[in-house]
């Protein structure tokens, strides 16, 4: 029987932090199955899924620990595969505007209103081309509920965005 493990893995950004974190799971047998992982701020931050056998489990998850020894943390969350009823629909969502404090949080509490779940979020701060203003960009692939139509999803965003004064895009997953 396998076990699927979320890992996530944050330390001081250096070469060689991705191979040795590679290094562990491979050396107890474990199957890296996915990864997100970023720079940000001097420092790197990953989350990744490996499934290994259960008996390698526990060795797996105490060699991963030692790995704070080289100055990152990492810890170690059993995956529940839980299959959904209905499959949900993917939608992309872009977003750009004049930076501000609250725009995730707004954007997030509209999206978990509607049962909406966030499966991938990337924010950045870029500077206007013509301006110099700082804007805020994000780019999330959402998870909509089958009941939940896109118009009504879009003009409930687009409502939104009107107030934070951003500009929005909702697109179906290609």
């Amino acid at each position: 029987m396998q076990a699927s493990l979320v890992l996530t893995v944050i330390g001081p950004d250096r070469p060689g932090l991705v191979e040795a974190v590679a290094a562990v799971v491979a050396a107890h047998g474990a199957n890296w199955e996915e990864s997100r992982m970023a720079h940000l701020a001097g420092q790197f931050a990953g989350m990744l899924r490996v499934t290994v056998a259960q008996p390698q489990r526990a060795e797996l998850e105490a060699a991963l620990q030692q790995l704070a020894g080289s100055g990152l943390t990492v810890t170690v969350a059993r995956a529940e595969q839980q299959a959904a009823e209905v499959p949900p629909r993917f939608l992309k969502l872009h977003l750009i505007g004049q930076d501000r404090p609250g725009i995730v949080r707004e954007i997030a509490d509209a999206l978990a209103r509607r049962d909406v779940s966030i499966e991938q979020l990337d924010t950045r701060c870029v500077s206007a081309s013509m301006s110099g203003e700082t804007l805020f960009e994000a780019e999330a692939v959402l998870a909509v509920p089958a009941g939940l139509g896109l118009s009504e999803l879009q003009l409930a965003l687009e409502a939104l965005a009107n107030e934070l004064m951003v500009d929005l895009n909702l697109a179906e997953e290609a």
